[in-house]
């Protein structure tokens, strides 16, 4: 028996149900750059790998890539953000029309689009080099009327942080999708997590949680950090991503834990895109959270088995 049935779901209805969803996203998005090559020396002008290059990829990363993950699992999905005035831009714009999204990228002249750049050999990462700018004031000012004009018309709201400056208005928008009816999952950065506040749902990875909570000994104590925070920025729920561990749901009735689904973990970034577009497309799907975090645990193991930045997509999910 496949996952889906485990879990009470008819593949072709729950299809339906998904090719009917809408999500918005608003973030940080940015361009992830890929060269691949092959070391075979040392350089002579420093101790450092010579990468012959012989082949260079380009995929739409950051909020971008929480986007990718729900039109790759069938959903509509939205994306509003703010970029440069450059060829980055451009090729983000060129990637996100290939996977079908609908993309309003803010050109800010002032600034350079975001672009992560990774040399990879033999299947490892020599290094990363990262190009960002913070979008002006007046530019994000002029997302937040687009985003205020079209929330109403999505069933979920996004909100993608990857602390480039993209979410200034955040407080202001969970304001405007709460007062919509729309629910907000956001994927948080930083270690103030108040601009958070009266959001339906985070999505804090091990790491980030204990940044902000403090670190912990056990089960309990986790889950007693885990409801204080909820409480104190009145979140219906929390959901943290433990990595090896999985992923634990708290709210109000307790605690829901979910083992990971990896068979091989390869490849860890992007995992939490996939995390959060999953469970916000099943969710503007109908589905109940916990039923969505399963669904969105089992899409996280099947990205971490891929490289780089990745999605799964529906025959993926439902082949499982």
């Amino acid at each position: 028996m496949n996952l889906l049935n485990k879990l009470g779901l008819v593949p072709a209805t729950l299809a339906a149900q998904l090719a009917t969803a809408k999500v918005l996203v608003v973030g940080d998005v940015m361009l992830d750059r890929y060269w691949f090559g092959d070391v075979s020396r040392i350089s002579p002008e420093a101790p450092v790998p010579v990468a012959k290059i012989s082949r260079m990829e380009e995929r739409a990363g950051g909020a971008a890539n929480v986007a990718r993950n729900i039109a790759s699992l069938g959903g509509q999905a939205t994306i509003l953000s703010v970029v440069g005035d450059d060829e980055a831009a451009t090729a983000l714009e060129r990637l996100l029309a290939a996977d079908g999204i609908r993309a309003s990228l803010k050109r800010d002249p002032d600034i350079a689009t975001t672009v992560k750049l990774r040399v990879v050999a033999r299947q490892q990462q020599l290094i990363r080099l990262d190009f960002e700018d913070a979008p002006s004031h007046e530019i994000l000012a002029d997302k937040l009327d687009e985003y205020a004009a079209i929330v109403a018309a999505h069933d979920v709201v996004i909100l993608s942080d990857y602390g480039k400056g993209g979410l200034t208005h955040v407080a202001r928008m969970i304001e405007l999708a709460r007062a919509a009816g729309k629910p907000v999952l956001i994927d948080p950065k930083g270690d103030d997590y108040s601009k958070y506040a009266g959001a339906t749902l985070l999505t804090p990875n091990r790491s980030e949680f204990k940044q902000v909570a403090g670190s912990w000994q056990n089960e309990a104590q986790l889950s007693a950090k885990a409801e204080a925070l909820r409480g104190e920025l009145n979140l219906d729920a929390l959901l943290v991503t433990r990595s090896e561990e999985g992923m634990t749901l708290y709210r109000a009735g307790g605690a829901v834990h979910e083992p990971t689904l990896a068979q091989e973990v390869y490849d860890v970034s992007g995992a939490g895109d996939t995390v959060i577009g999953t469970l916000g497309l099943m969710l503007a799907a109908g589905l109940e959270l916990p039923l969505a975090m399963r669904l969105a645990n089992a899409a996280a193991g099947i990205v971490v088995a891929k490289l780089g930045t990745a999605v799964c997509h529906q025959r993926e999910l439902f082949a499982l």
